[in-house]
């Protein structure tokens, strides 16, 4: 049945008021889908196990304890509530997986029944019903029968791999493309899929929650393009610039793919393998329902990688990490921790001084000032970016004490500027990827705090190890900066400095 807008305003002001329950709010879809709701102007409830991990990020929301595995907690949580969302997966579940899905579904059901739920809406996993599935997603299946069998109306979607930077199916991909320039390819990366946009996969629940009917559904849902994940990982080289030799092998179990997976990506072994075996059968969409009932229609594989990127640059350049690090536990990891593709180190140091006379040598940084520390490396790196074809110091930068936004400065341009408060600069240098340094100062109970994090995205192998041989120069020289824009800030009246501080974030994607 197709979606019908609905012009009564009463009816518009009534659904408007209705309670949403989510539960995997802190999974990778359901993340993003109580951003989608909330940015919508839903009413939310979140259900998670640990709700303090929920509370920052879900301010307007409200997060209560709750466990699918633990049917008394539910109650509560579902009181009230019109439609539920349930994303709960637990192949990442130390337990076995098919019986804690199992147990999951029954008590999440039959909780629903108790409490009068109009509607549930499950997302899990395409592919024909049959017995020669992979656990996963015969797994995934189970669970949308039991929701059925409990008489509330369930609306199911079926989806093969979500494509967005930060779920499993990609991170696989990017891994497997930035580190491998000659990968063996067993038979499993040929077999056919229909990856879908996070962004698609998000409209499909969303619309679910208006979608005019009583009975149950369900919608196999795809991306434009059927493809193989070879075919994904070559769009995913080709659009970052890598050139990848692959080279098909006709044998290579789930169990030694799961441990190559293992060796070269940030996957789990266990979890590795049951994805090779869900990608061992065919997931592509054979049901057109959901393109007859919704008008949605979803991109290709190279838009989907491409929104992914996008998004990615857009959420880290966003971060204020002068927020986000000073309440994440820090760790001292070599060559700083990952954000995506990214790799991330934050250092900070203690001034007396107001936040404004902080700021000041961070705005008139390179140029004829230059960089305060270590001018001899610095003016050896610009001359190597001019014999590799770079600008080099020699643009130096319009004015010696204003800036803005997409400003030169030497070999730098300005990508994000805040008065008295940040400054973002993108390297133009020659290097194998993209490398970013962004300066804070927030006012602190010594006086000011001067945060300065070094973000670099690395291309391809060549990339990570440029990285990693350079990182203790780096490192060597972003300190002494940091300590020369103190000192240079508490000039003339040489205000005590405190001991700097090095900071690495621990954030993960």
């Amino acid at each position: 049945m197709a979606i019908r807008p609905n012009t009564n305003k009463g009816a518009l002001a009534v659904m408007s008021d209705r309670l949403i329950l989510l539960t995997g709010a802190s999974g990778y879809v359901g993340s993003h889908l109580l951003k989608a709701l909330e940015s919508g102007g839903h009413r939310v409830r979140c259900v998670v196990r640990h709700p303090e991990a929920l509370a920052t990020k879900a301010p307007s929301t409200t997060v209560v304890r709750g466990d699918v595995l633990d049917r008394k907690s539910l109650a509560a949580a579902m009181h009230g509530v019109d439609t539920a969302y349930y994303l709960i997966h637990s192949m990442s579940s130390d337990r076995a997986f098919e019986k804690a899905d199992r147990e999951g579904a029954h008590n999440f059901a039959d909780a629903a029944r108790a409490a009068g739920i109009r509607r549930i809406i499950y997302l899990g996993g395409l592919g024909t019903s049959s017995r020669s599935l992979s656990r996963h997603l015969r797994s995934r299946h189970e669970v949308g029968e039991i929701l059925r069998a409990s008489g509330v109306q369930v609306i199911e979607f079926r989806a093969s791999a979500v494509i967005g930077a930060g779920s499993l199916s990609f991170e696989m991909v990017r891994a497997l493309a930035e580190r491998l320039p000659i990968m063996i390819m067993p038979r499993w990366v040929s077999m056919e899929a229909q990856p879908i946009a996070i962004d698609d996969s998000l409209r499909y629940l969303i619309a679910a929650l208006d979608l005019d009917t009583r009975r149950n559904r369900i919608f196999e849902i795809g991306g434009a393009d059927r493809v193989s994940y070879a075919g994904i990982i070559s769009e995913y080289a080709r659009q970052r610039g890598l050139r990848r030799a692959m080279i098909r092998v006709p044998i290579l179990t789930p169990r030694l793919s799961s441990w190559w997976l293992k060796l070269v990506t940030p996957m789990q072994a266990r979890v590795g393998r049951e994805l090779v075996e869900s990608i061992q059968h065919a997931t592509v969409v054979s049901d057109d329902l959901a393109m007859r009932t919704f008008p949605i229609r979803p991109v290709g594989i190279s838009q989907a990688i491409a929104d992914a990127l996008r998004a990615e640059d857009q959420e880290i350049a966003s971060i204020r990490w002068s927020d986000a690090l000073s309440a994440t536990p820090l760790n001292s990891s070599w060559g700083g921790v990952r954000i995506g593709n990214r790799l991330v180190v934050s250092q900070t140091i203690e001034t007396s001084d107001s936040p404004a006379r902080a700021f000041a040598p961070i705005q008139r940084i390179g140029g004829a000032v230059g960089w305060y520390y270590g001018r001899w490396l610095w003016e050896g790196r610009a001359l190597v970016d001019r014999v590799l074809g770079g600008p080099g110091m020699r643009r130096g930068r319009a004015d010696g004490s204003t800036i803005k936004v997409g400003d030169q400065i030497d070999f730098w341009r300005v990508s994000n500027f805040e008065p008295n408060r940040k400054l973002t600069l993108a390297a133009e240098m020659k290097v194998p990827g993209r490398a970013w340094i962004d300066f804070e100062v927030e006012p602190s109970a010594a006086g000011t705090t001067i945060r300065e994090t070094a973000l670099f995205d690395p291309l391809g192998l060549f990339g990570l190890l440029y990285w990693y041989l350079s990182y203790p120069i780096h490192q060597w020289v972003f300190r002494g900066m940091l300590r020369r824009i103190a000192t240079a800030a508490s000039s003339p009246a040489h205000t005590a400095t405190r001991p700097m501080r090095a900071e690495t974030s621990a954030l993960s994607s």
